[in-house]
């Protein structure tokens, strides 16, 4: 039990002692002492005021008086200032606590509690290689299935890749057309690039052949429809449907290229899943539940053959769910790979990683399957998050509007070698030392930088600032890590035997600062995880550093005045270097030994 948490059951047992009633942790707040007051832990209790008719003052004093009685081996002492209660956490349960976790690396962490979750994330089309935006949404996805798992339940990472439609066609007929049986390898180019470079030449020739048309007479709007270009893409499409054995053979060769260049990209950024779903496998899968639903009469058939939902009462209007024509839309194949989803896996929760821009979809999605009867439409759950754009247009894409992740993270790299050349501290690394640093420098930059904001807040991207070795960046706590390890090899205790709990020193203030922030871990990832906002853990390793960097300081750990002390602070070192890089790893940022 964490601290927090013994501290609110024994206030509860020694206020029922005091007034004679009972008390839940609903009715009063728990928070950790304001720097300026003395004290680890608050107990504020105005909201108690009322109900037991006592002044603030004389309730606290006789709340602390009882809680000292009831547990005099966990807290020393205790002060009431107006309204809140401040506990001191008695120094032989600080050391205690240390000397039980100090060296357990997966201190914080949950048992198995047997729910089991889907995460989805990623999900890229394959017409163009991933970009910024795919960053953000692989690195939150990424790092909630791992915190998730970190909290106990057993996590199934999936992605969906969008893998046919209108947009690929494009791809396809303009490699027809402008090619002349080029291939990646031929051409020396990144499978996804390479695919993504037609894409962009088809919206080129489509952008003239409106034009041309505009200026023949016919308004933009019909010219858009009249294209030749628009009109053989859309052909290419019929024929992918039909199953046309010359098309699908094209449309596999390309996306091969594709699959190949996603793959490279997601292995350099750490991003796996453990099932893949691709939409021209999934497309179908809704039709059956469309039919179901109009047997059941939630959903209704327009003159037209067109079939719709009427949302009104949930203020989300009707939806399309199937065309005239009888194809599929968006929401149709989503329906079905929901379902099949839930009677895979048995899911308790299915997280989507998806932008703010499908809140809409999401809500109508989930009412649909709700108005279907579907017993897990409220385990569906939309982790939404906000655009993420740069500071400047510095590195552009091929198109010219979004940035290519690939673009990005080799710039990120180069920027982490210049910033780390600059600082002049790795004259003793290696060639390939210094690749792998400056590899790992750049992506935790970035990684930390677009996981240390609530993904439901929009956000710029700054590559300079993110790599500040002194600010609140991904480099400075990678840094600090690094700075323990020099400490510890130093010490040579680096396998520390201890010790014994009979320790008998006083403590400092950053001591036992440093051990409250160590054993509120576990609190940190149950947080994360009920939230699914990794920026909790962005922040608790970030403070972390910084307490210890001022702990070290003032205090040495090689030099200290005992050898008691020397070991309780080594002690404390370990637990320190093993919370920080347990914290970066379920960020998805490696911790380096040295830097």
């Amino acid at each position: 039990m964490s601290f927090s948490s013994f501290i609110q059951s024994v206030a509860i047992n020694s206020l029922s002692k005091i007034s004679g009633q009972t008390f839940t942790s609903d009715d009063f707040q728990i928070n950790e002492t304001r720097p300026e007051f003395e004290g680890d832990y608050t107990i504020v209790l105005f909201a108690l005021v009322k109900n037991l008719k006592k002044a603030p003052e004389k309730l606290g004093a006789e709340l602390g008086e009882q809680m000292l009685k009831d547990y005099p081996g966990f807290f020393s002492g205790y002060n009431v200032i107006k309204g809140f209660l401040n506990l001191v956490v008695s120094e032989k349960q600080l050391t205690t606590f240390l000397y039980e976790n100090y060296n357990d690396e997966n201190y914080g962490k949950k048992p198995l509690n047997h729910q089991r979750v889907m995460v989805e994330y990623s999900s890229p089309n394959t017409n163009k290689p991933l970009h910024l935006g795919h960053l953000r949404n692989n690195f939150l996805g990424w790092s909630v299935a791992e915190i998730l798992k970190a909290n106990g339940n057993e996590v199934v990472k999936t992605s969906i890749i969008n893998d046919r439609g209108i947009h690929i066609c494009k791809s396809m007929l303009a490699w027809e057309m402008f090619a002349n049986g080029a291939t990646p390898s031929s051409t020396h180019t990144k499978g996804d690039h390479f695919v993504g470079d037609y894409y962009v030449m088809f919206n080129d020739e489509y952008r003239k052949e409106v034009n041309a048309l505009v200026d023949s007479g016919i308004k933009k709007e019909e010219a858009e429809k009249e294209a030749p270009i628009m009109k053989q893409t859309q052909q290419l499409l019929v024929e992918w449907e039909q199953g046309n054995p010359e098309v699908r053979n094209l449309w596999s060769t390309m996306n091969g290229w594709v699959y190949k260049g996603f793959d490279e990209t997601y292995k350099r950024i750490g991003s796996d899943f453990d099932k893949t779903f691709y939409e021209s496998q999934t497309y179908l899968l809704g039709k059956d539940f469309v039919k179901e639903g109009l047997m059941k009469k939630v959903l209704f058939q327009k003159e037209d053959g067109s079939v719709w939902i009427d949302l009104s009462d949930e203020n989300l209007d009707e939806k399309l769910v199937l065309r005239s024509d009888g194809t599929s839309v968006y929401i149709t194949q989503d329906i079905g790979l929901a379902i099949e989803k839930f009677e895979q896996y048995h899911l308790d929760k299915s997280i989507y990683v998806i932008g703010d821009e499908q809140l809409y979809h999401m809500k109508v999605l989930k009412e649909i399957i709700r108005k279907l009867g579907m017993p897990f439409a409220d385990k569906i759950y939309h982790l939404s998050y906000g655009m993420v754009e740069l500071t400047s247009g510095k590195m552009k894409s091929r198109e010219g509007t979004v940035v290519d992740a690939d673009d990005l993270i080799d710039e990120m790299v180069a920027t982490a070698e210049e910033h780390t050349t600059e600082l002049g501290k790795v004259n003793d690394f290696s060639e390939e030392e210094l690749k792998q640093l400056y590899e790992t420098l750049g992506l935790g930059a970035m990684k930390f930088y677009l996981l240390r904001v609530d993904p439901k807040k929009r956000m710029i991207f700054n590559p300079d600032e993110s790599i500040d070795f002194h600010g609140f960046t991904g480099p400075f706590v990678q840094y600090t890590y690094a700075r323990i390890q020099s400490i510890l090899r130093k010490t040579g205790q680096e396998d520390l035997a201890i010790i014994n709990n009979n320790f008998s020193e006083s403590l400092f203030p950053l001591e036992r600062q440093l051990i409250i922030m160590l054993e509120k871990y576990g609190n940190i990832i149950a947080e994360a995880a009920d939230e699914m906002n990794p920026s909790v853990i962005a922040n608790y390793v970030f403070n972390l550093a910084k307490i210890y960097n001022s702990f070290y300081t003032e205090h040495s750990v090689a030099n200290a005045e005992t050898d008691e002390k020397k070991n309780f602070r080594v002690a404390l070192s370990v637990m320190t270097a093993n919370n920080i890089k347990s914290g970066l790893q379920l960020l998805g940022i490696k911790a380096p030994s040295k830097m």
